[in-house]
Protein backbone atom coordinates (compact mmCIF):
# COMPACT_ATOMS: atom_id res chain seq x y z
CA UNK A 1 0.00 0.00 0.00
CA UNK A 2 2.89 2.42 -0.40
CA UNK A 3 5.23 2.95 -2.98
CA UNK A 4 8.36 0.78 -2.44
CA UNK A 5 11.62 3.47 -1.65
CA UNK A 6 14.80 1.68 -3.34
CA UNK A 7 18.03 2.55 -4.42
CA UNK A 8 19.00 0.87 -7.60
CA UNK A 9 22.92 0.78 -7.57
CA UNK A 10 25.23 -1.53 -9.68
CA UNK A 11 27.55 -3.08 -7.61
CA UNK A 12 31.05 -5.45 -8.49
CA UNK A 13 29.75 -9.28 -8.01
CA UNK A 14 30.89 -10.04 -4.79
CA UNK A 15 30.23 -6.55 -2.80
CA UNK A 16 26.93 -6.66 -4.55
CA UNK A 17 26.06 -10.31 -3.00
CA UNK A 18 26.86 -9.13 0.16
CA UNK A 19 25.16 -5.92 0.21
CA UNK A 20 21.63 -8.20 -0.95
CA UNK A 21 22.72 -10.56 2.34
CA UNK A 22 23.29 -7.37 4.63
CA UNK A 23 19.84 -5.98 3.69
CA UNK A 24 17.93 -9.16 3.82
CA UNK A 25 19.34 -10.04 7.30
CA UNK A 26 18.57 -6.77 8.63
CA UNK A 27 15.49 -6.42 7.15
CA UNK A 28 14.10 -9.39 8.56
CA UNK A 29 15.65 -8.86 11.94
CA UNK A 30 13.70 -5.17 11.76
CA UNK A 31 10.41 -6.88 10.67
CA UNK A 32 10.61 -9.24 13.84
CA UNK A 33 11.31 -6.20 16.22
CA UNK A 34 8.56 -4.08 14.12
CA UNK A 35 5.99 -6.70 15.87
CA UNK A 36 6.63 -5.77 19.42
CA UNK A 37 5.46 -2.24 19.23
CA UNK A 38 2.19 -3.69 16.61
CA UNK A 39 1.50 -6.29 19.47
CA UNK A 40 1.76 -3.64 22.04
CA UNK A 41 0.06 -1.07 20.25
CA UNK A 42 -3.10 -3.87 19.67
CA UNK A 43 -3.23 -4.11 23.70
CA UNK A 44 -2.76 -0.42 24.13
CA UNK A 45 -5.85 -0.26 21.88
CA UNK A 46 -8.13 -2.87 22.94
CA UNK A 47 -7.58 -1.41 27.03
CA UNK A 48 -8.45 2.00 26.00
CA UNK A 49 -11.21 0.59 23.58
CA UNK A 50 -9.72 2.68 20.84
CA UNK A 51 -11.89 3.34 17.86
CA UNK A 52 -11.14 5.22 14.92
CA UNK A 53 -14.33 5.40 12.72
CA UNK A 54 -16.56 5.24 15.28
CA UNK A 55 -17.70 8.55 14.74
CA UNK A 56 -17.46 8.97 11.19
CA UNK A 57 -16.14 6.18 8.88
CA UNK A 58 -14.94 8.25 6.20
CA UNK A 59 -13.25 10.78 8.17
CA UNK A 60 -11.53 8.27 10.16
CA UNK A 61 -10.21 6.73 6.98
CA UNK A 62 -9.17 9.85 5.29
CA UNK A 63 -7.54 10.67 8.82
CA UNK A 64 -5.91 7.14 8.57
CA UNK A 65 -4.63 7.66 5.37
CA UNK A 66 -2.92 10.92 6.02
CA UNK A 67 -0.86 10.03 9.11
CA UNK A 68 -0.02 6.91 7.37
CA UNK A 69 1.51 8.67 4.32
CA UNK A 70 3.29 11.24 6.45
CA UNK A 71 4.74 7.99 8.41
CA UNK A 72 5.53 6.84 4.92
CA UNK A 73 7.37 10.33 3.78
CA UNK A 74 8.96 10.87 7.59
CA UNK A 75 10.60 7.07 6.97
CA UNK A 76 11.99 7.81 3.45
CA UNK A 77 13.56 11.06 4.20
CA UNK A 78 15.15 9.36 7.48
CA UNK A 79 16.06 6.38 6.20
CA UNK A 80 19.63 6.63 6.03
CA UNK A 81 19.86 7.07 9.91
CA UNK A 82 18.93 5.78 13.26
CA UNK A 83 15.76 8.47 13.30
CA UNK A 84 14.35 5.75 10.52
CA UNK A 85 14.06 2.83 12.45
CA UNK A 86 12.75 4.87 15.58
CA UNK A 87 9.95 6.44 13.19
CA UNK A 88 9.20 2.76 12.05
CA UNK A 89 8.80 1.23 15.00
CA UNK A 90 6.11 4.18 15.77
CA UNK A 91 4.47 3.32 12.82
CA UNK A 92 4.33 0.01 13.56
CA UNK A 93 2.77 1.32 17.02
CA UNK A 94 0.25 3.29 15.49
CA UNK A 95 -0.73 0.30 13.01
CA UNK A 96 -1.17 -1.86 16.51
CA UNK A 97 -3.65 0.55 17.45
CA UNK A 98 -5.38 0.12 14.23
CA UNK A 99 -5.49 -3.03 14.40
CA UNK A 100 -7.02 -3.28 17.95
CA UNK A 101 -10.89 -3.06 17.37
CA UNK A 102 -10.34 -5.91 14.70
CA UNK A 103 -8.55 -7.66 17.49
CA UNK A 104 -11.24 -7.01 19.95
CA UNK A 105 -14.08 -8.44 17.66
CA UNK A 106 -12.01 -11.31 17.08
CA UNK A 107 -11.60 -12.54 20.87
CA UNK A 108 -15.37 -11.62 21.68
CA UNK A 109 -16.03 -14.74 19.81
CA UNK A 110 -16.15 -18.24 21.21
CA UNK A 111 -13.11 -19.45 19.36
CA UNK A 112 -11.92 -15.79 18.54
CA UNK A 113 -8.45 -16.57 19.87
CA UNK A 114 -7.96 -19.97 17.29
CA UNK A 115 -9.29 -17.48 14.40
CA UNK A 116 -6.60 -15.27 15.78
CA UNK A 117 -3.72 -18.24 15.93
CA UNK A 118 -4.76 -19.74 12.70
CA UNK A 119 -4.63 -15.95 10.66
CA UNK A 120 -0.88 -15.58 12.61
CA UNK A 121 -0.04 -19.02 11.48
CA UNK A 122 -1.40 -18.49 7.83
CA UNK A 123 0.44 -15.40 7.55
CA UNK A 124 3.58 -16.89 8.12
CA UNK A 125 3.34 -19.97 5.64
CA UNK A 126 2.81 -17.08 3.50
CA UNK A 127 5.77 -15.10 4.35
CA UNK A 128 8.22 -18.01 4.15
CA UNK A 129 6.45 -19.46 0.93
CA UNK A 130 6.60 -16.10 -1.01
CA UNK A 131 10.42 -15.77 0.89
CA UNK A 132 11.60 -19.09 -0.26
CA UNK A 133 10.06 -18.46 -4.03
CA UNK A 134 11.94 -14.81 -3.94
CA UNK A 135 15.22 -16.68 -3.45
CA UNK A 136 15.25 -19.07 -5.92
CA UNK A 137 13.08 -17.75 -9.02
CA UNK A 138 14.73 -16.71 -12.06
CA UNK A 139 11.73 -14.97 -13.46
CA UNK A 140 11.95 -11.15 -13.45
CA UNK A 141 9.13 -10.02 -11.31
CA UNK A 142 10.00 -6.14 -11.65
CA UNK A 143 7.39 -5.47 -14.16
CA UNK A 144 4.55 -6.56 -11.25
CA UNK A 145 5.25 -3.81 -9.12
CA UNK A 146 2.83 -1.20 -11.39
CA UNK A 147 0.16 -3.95 -11.44
CA UNK A 148 -0.30 -4.61 -7.94
CA UNK A 149 0.02 -0.58 -7.07
CA UNK A 150 -3.08 -0.85 -9.18
CA UNK A 151 -4.51 -3.29 -7.28
CA UNK A 152 -4.18 -1.77 -4.05
CA UNK A 153 -5.69 1.55 -5.56
CA UNK A 154 -8.88 -0.72 -6.62
CA UNK A 155 -8.79 -2.36 -3.33
CA UNK A 156 -8.48 1.37 -1.47
CA UNK A 157 -11.43 2.35 -3.30
CA UNK A 158 -13.87 -0.89 -3.12
CA UNK A 159 -13.40 -0.73 0.80
CA UNK A 160 -14.24 3.38 1.32
CA UNK A 161 -17.26 2.57 -0.81
CA UNK A 162 -18.62 -0.42 1.24
CA UNK A 163 -18.45 2.08 4.11
CA UNK A 164 -21.63 2.73 2.63
CA UNK A 165 -23.24 -0.44 0.91
CA UNK A 166 -22.32 -2.17 3.83
CA UNK A 167 -22.59 -5.51 1.78
CA UNK A 168 -21.00 -8.43 3.29
CA UNK A 169 -20.28 -10.35 -0.09
CA UNK A 170 -18.31 -7.40 -1.03
CA UNK A 171 -16.38 -7.08 2.34
CA UNK A 172 -15.31 -10.84 1.41
CA UNK A 173 -14.61 -9.79 -2.00
CA UNK A 174 -12.12 -7.85 -0.72
CA UNK A 175 -10.67 -9.33 2.06
CA UNK A 176 -10.10 -12.56 -0.30
CA UNK A 177 -8.13 -10.24 -3.10
CA UNK A 178 -6.53 -8.34 -0.22
CA UNK A 179 -4.31 -11.53 0.68
CA UNK A 180 -4.04 -12.83 -3.07
CA UNK A 181 -2.25 -9.25 -3.82
CA UNK A 182 -0.10 -8.02 -0.98
CA UNK A 183 1.23 -11.98 -1.33
CA UNK A 184 2.13 -11.19 -4.29
CA UNK A 185 3.57 -7.51 -3.42
CA UNK A 186 5.10 -9.90 -0.29
CA UNK A 187 7.09 -12.11 -3.12
CA UNK A 188 7.66 -8.60 -5.04
CA UNK A 189 9.60 -6.81 -2.09
CA UNK A 190 11.76 -9.70 -1.30
CA UNK A 191 12.17 -10.43 -4.49
CA UNK A 192 13.98 -6.60 -4.93
CA UNK A 193 15.86 -7.01 -2.29
CA UNK A 194 17.67 -10.91 -3.31
CA UNK A 195 18.47 -9.31 -6.49
CA UNK A 196 19.39 -5.83 -5.40
CA UNK A 197 16.79 -3.61 -6.42
CA UNK A 198 16.29 -2.20 -2.90
CA UNK A 199 19.35 -1.51 -1.04
CA UNK A 200 17.93 0.14 2.38
CA UNK A 201 16.68 -2.16 4.71
CA UNK A 202 14.28 0.85 6.39
CA UNK A 203 12.73 1.02 2.96
CA UNK A 204 12.47 -2.74 2.69
CA UNK A 205 11.28 -3.75 6.12
CA UNK A 206 8.41 -1.15 5.61
CA UNK A 207 7.10 -2.49 2.11
CA UNK A 208 7.28 -6.25 3.76
CA UNK A 209 5.79 -5.09 7.09
CA UNK A 210 2.76 -3.48 5.49
CA UNK A 211 2.32 -6.65 2.88
CA UNK A 212 2.62 -9.29 5.96
CA UNK A 213 -0.11 -6.36 8.19
CA UNK A 214 -2.34 -6.78 5.41
CA UNK A 215 -2.63 -10.35 4.61
CA UNK A 216 -2.92 -11.10 8.45
CA UNK A 217 -5.78 -8.20 8.82
CA UNK A 218 -7.62 -9.87 5.81
CA UNK A 219 -7.08 -13.49 6.53
CA UNK A 220 -8.47 -12.97 10.08
CA UNK A 221 -11.49 -10.81 8.24
CA UNK A 222 -12.43 -13.98 5.86
CA UNK A 223 -11.66 -16.74 9.24
CA UNK A 224 -13.81 -14.88 11.42
CA UNK A 225 -16.98 -14.71 8.64
CA UNK A 226 -16.41 -17.72 7.90
CA UNK A 227 -15.79 -19.71 10.74
CA UNK A 228 -16.26 -17.18 13.36
CA UNK A 229 -18.42 -18.63 16.31
CA UNK A 230 -20.73 -17.02 18.70
CA UNK A 231 -19.86 -14.47 21.10
CA UNK A 232 -19.12 -15.06 24.47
Amino acid sequence: MVPTFGNSTSLPGAESSAVRNRVLRNTYWLLAASLVPTVLGAWVGMQLGFSWFAGSPLIGVLLFLGIAFGFFYAIEKTKNSVVGVYLLLGFTFFMGLMLSRLIGIAVGLSNGVQLIGVAGAGTAAVFFGMASIASTTKRDLSNMGKFLMIGVILLIVASIANIWLQMPALMLTISALAVAIFSLFLLYDLNRIVTGGETNYISATLAVYLSVYNIFSNLLVLLMSLFGGNRD
